[in-house]
């Protein structure tokens, strides 16, 4: 499946939920990452994520895709991140 993830943590644990999401996808820009990860790998991330963040006041918010086949991606302005690891 293709994953986007958003977040918006507190600035105490943005380096650490950063760093657990990048485990499993691609950054693309502040608080944004994105890329195929299996189910299973999808729900480590979950369950590690719940684990860092605190649910009264930090967000976190999957978008799950099945295949990217009728999607599009396009990138006004500067680009954050190269797409090398990109499929």
């Amino acid at each position: 499946m293709f994953v986007i993830l958003v977040y918006d943590v507190n600035q105490k644990r943005v380096a650490k939920v950063l760093k657990k999401c990048r485990q499993y996808l691609h950054w693309v820009q502040n608080s944004v990452l994105e890329g195929e990860i299996s189910e299973a790998n999808y729900k480590k991330l979950k369950m590690d994520i719940e684990k860092i963040i605190r649910q009264d006041e930090d967000s976190v918010i999957f978008y799950t895709l099945r295949t990217t086949k009728y999607s599009s991606r396009e990138i006004v302005g500067l680009q954050k991140s190269s797409n090398e690891n990109i499929l």
